[in-house]
């Protein structure tokens, strides 16, 4: 555990597949519903650094492009699924370091991609009719699909042995979909414009740093993710340490989960006390 995750670790989102799925949904709802919002929540630089603040969080609510509502759940449930592994795997902490620094590089990307066109693209800019309607448009590029991409090539690097059904007939391990997927990146890259390669570099480059620092031992079977966890649940049950533990009676959290603990300001030292005797123990004076 790094000091990082000691220090920050309490702060990690649990279950932030399942946060990611529902902002997905919502997203989905509002282009049903109102689709003109939707004109208000990308990641458009230019807005943003004239008071339109929001556009930094909300264009998670973007969703990934789908024609077909079927595919759209077997999307979501899809990414859930890679979600949830890597996060029972990885643990909490870094899970959220990996997908927060995904969208984080998305963000400052968009901004160094609307600095290259003031400086480089101001010809394009007044073809549109000015920066406001030019960066509405370019906003387009930057959704959480490559958001995706970065969750599922992280997958095929921790899980390469792993076995998945495409079009749910043919048997494909997902190293090989990963290398195909990661084919297909690399020539979308060089194809595209540079709108589209800002977007996606900047999108995939938590997966990089990731693939850079963790590719000597980040491959695991499904054998050796249960027995990673079958040995954490034992040593949490067999641990004797406690975190809190009362100066009255003596319980701990292992005694009653549902105790809640508080430190008595009046005593001097630290003393602690369970939520039974925290008003009605005798102060400790030196």
């Amino acid at each position: 555990m790094s000091n990082f995750e000691r220090k920050f670790g309490k702060y990690a989102i649990r279950n932030i597949s399942m946060v990611l799925i529902m902002c997905y949904a919502l997203g989905y709802a509002i282009e049903l519903l109102m689709p003109g919002l939707l004109y208000y929540l990308t990641l458009n630089p230019y807005a943003v650094l004239h008071g339109q603040i929001w556009r930094l969080v909300t264009w998670v609510l973007i969703p990934p492009e789908t024609s077909n509502l079927f595919f759209t759940l077997l999307m979501l449930y899809f990414y859930y699924s890679l979600g949830t592994t890597l996060e029972r795997t990885w643990g909490t902490y870094r899970y959220n370091v990996y997908l927060l620094s995904g969208m984080l590089f998305t963000i400052v990307g968009s901004f160094l991609l609307m600095g290259y066109c003031i400086i480089f693209q101001t010809g394009t800019i007044a073809q549109y009719g000015g920066a406001n309607i030019f960066f509405s448009v370019v906003s387009l590029y930057f959704s959480t699909y490559y958001i995706n991409m970065s969750i599922f090539l992280a997958f095929a690097a921790t899980f390469p042995e792993v076995q998945v059904y495409l079009m749910f007939i043919i048997p494909i391990k997902v190293k090989v979909m990963g290398i195909i997927y990661g084919i297909l990146l690399v020539v979308g890259f060089i194809q595209g414009n540079v709108y589209n390669r800002f977007a996606m570099a900047a999108s995939l480059l938590n997966f990089i740093v990731f693939w850079a620092t963790s590719r000597s031992h980040i491959h695991m079977s499904p054998k050796q993710v249960k027995r990673r966890q079958e040995f954490r649940r034992e040593v949490k049950r067999n641990t004797g340490e406690t975190k809190h533990k009362c100066a009255v009676c003596g319980r701990t959290e292992a005694d009653s989960p549902d105790l809640e603990f508080r430190y008595c300001s009046k005593c001097e030292g630290n003393y602690e006390y369970c939520q039974e005797h925290l008003f009605t123990h005798q102060h400790v004076k030196y």
